[in-house]
């Protein structure tokens, strides 16, 4: 890998317009005084790496939950699913990764299958991180039916700052997993209701990497 490929990572298409405004923005700040223009510059480079879109090699093997978005995993627990979802009246257990500003906001699909449902919610900004960020905040919820007939849920959430969810996807599309499906601006989190009984594989604090690191196994499942 050259040197160049480690530090300059492929950019969505969402990102131009911003990152132009940014750079716009400092060439101001250069002009009524150096030192600001450098915070613009930083300021810019900052925004190129929010929505850099680098490519991910995700796990083959038949069964596997990988997790769909970069971060850290900020909650464990047995939770009822978002009701416009229809997936459980019942608990399921739930993984939360948390992205901060510096992570890569690119969602990827958990595992593969057919998009059955999508269900927008609009509501609060409240830090990503609280646990009644998963019912109080603007969401957008994804049911993806495998193979084998078994559903996940899987829930992009804004958070403080965040003040747009993107959903690539549409109810009766296929998805691979791993493949891209939304995009996050500009600080969040994702829900993952796995399947009744699939205990996940991952630990609170745990760093997450979209498209590979690997949440679950679901016994003799095809995903």
């Amino acid at each position: 890998m050259r040197m160049r490929d480690t530090f300059l990572k492929p950019m969505h298409p969402e990102g131009r317009r911003f990152v132009a405004a940014f750079a716009a923005l400092a060439l101001v700040l250069y002009a009524i005084w150096t030192p600001l223009g450098w915070i613009g510059a930083a300021l810019t480079v900052w925004c190129y790496y929010f929505f850099r879109d680098p490519e991910r090699v995700t796990p083959e093997r038949p069964g596997l939950v990988v997790s769909p978005a970069d971060g850290t995993v900020s909650l464990i627990e047995r939770a009822v699913p978002p009701p416009e979802l229809g997936l459980s009246d019942a608990p399921l257990m739930r993984v939360s990764v948390f992205m901060s500003v510096f992570n890569c906001h690119i969602n990827r699909a958990p595992v593969a299958g057919r998009v059955t449902r999508v269900a927008y919610k609009p509501g609060k900004f409240l830090n990503a991180s609280l646990d009644k960020a998963s019912e109080d905040n603007e969401r957008n919820s994804l049911m993806i039916e495998m193979a084998d007939g078994r559903v996940l849920g899987v829930t992009q959430i804004a958070g403080l700052v965040a003040r747009r969810i993107l959903c690539f996807t549409e109810e009766g599309a296929p998805l691979r997993r791993g493949e891209r499906f939304g995009l996050i601006r500009f600080g969040s989190r994702l829900d993952i209701y796995l399947p009744e009984g699939t205990e996940p594989d991952v630990a609170l604090g745990q760093t997450m990497i979209a498209g590979e690191t690997v949440i679950a196994r679901i016994a003799d499942g095809t995903t």
